[in-house]
């Protein structure tokens, strides 16, 4: 009998209680060992393959070799941990897709429901649709159809939601098929909170736009257009030449600074399907 390969991955799942349930969030069907060992993997690759260059720098520069050690370790945990954050990282993304389509598939469902079809059913035709929320009722909607009771599907697509917004539509319906009571009134007023919410957000954005557009308009086009302006006109007097590096530093912090803005822009928008 062959002995079997270490894996260190499992080894560290202690360290990293929550990758499991992270991964199910984030709809990732990789095995939370496989994720640590991939992550020590890169860590060693990288922190090798770093510790090498750092040796010839070094080297050269006549510095100690034991620092190669603590550039092997630095990136080694760098790279280590990314692969961990790239799960919370789908989580957040799919939190976002999510967000943006709660409304809409609150409301679908409402219109489902008063129409007198069965919760099952409305939840079914949901997951017929397009969408990242459409595919996280699939799932529901699969678990039931294999023999999960519809109220402990419901009570799992609650715990691993990555949606605060959905999770609370999914727990209103749950809480409903549990007491008994009919889900569209309590979740007609859930809708209508999200939906005042979701204003709130707009006004906030407002508010925010307006600033930063004063703050653009002064920071990226009137400082760079006169100081530019002025550049100009005092290095025609002190007789100061103009050089191609020169105008390139200054085309390139323009640039930047462009992009800088076009980030923040895109920050502070709402997560809203407008």
């Amino acid at each position: 009998m062959a002995p079997a390969l270490p894996n260190p991955g499992s080894s560290l799942l202690k360290q990293f209680p929550h990758l499991q349930r992270e991964l199910r969030m984030a709809n990732m069907k990789t095995p939370p060992a496989q994720v640590l060992n991939r992550g020590i993997r890169n860590g060693l690759l990288y922190g090798a393959g770093m510790a090498v260059g750092s040796f010839f720098i070094l080297s050269r520069a006549r510095m100690s070799l034991f620092l190669m050690l603590p550039v092997f370790i630095i990136f080694f945990l760098l790279f280590f941990m990314l692969e961990p954050l790239k799960v919370k990282s789908a989580i957040s993304r799919r939190r976002r897709e999510i967000d943006r389509e709660v409304i809409f598939i609150g409301r679908y469902l409402l219109i489902k429901l008063y129409s007198g079809r069965p919760l099952l059913n409305a939840l079914t035709e949901i997951a017929q649709s397009r969408g990242v929320t459409a595919a996280y009722v699939r799932e529901i909607v699969h678990d039931i159809n294999t023999g999960t009771p519809i109220e402990d599907a419901l009570k799992g697509a609650v715990a691993y939601c990555p949606s605060e917004k959905f999770a609370r539509i999914l727990f209103q319906l749950n809480n409903a098929l549990k007491i008994g009571v009919d889900v569209t009134k309590p979740l007609e007023s859930l809708l209508q909170t999200l939906t005042k919410g979701e204003e709130i957000e707009l006004q906030r954005y407002g508010k925010k736009l307006n600033t930063v557009v004063i703050f653009y308009m002064v920071a990226a086009i009137v400082i760079p257009s006169l100081g530019i302006s002025l550049f100009m006109v005092i290095t025609s007097f002190i007789n100061l030449p103009m050089t191609l590096n020169g105008l390139l530093a200054i085309s390139f912090f323009v640039v930047v600074l462009q992009f800088i803005f076009i980030s923040l822009f895109r920050g502070i928008r709402p997560n809203i399907d407008l």
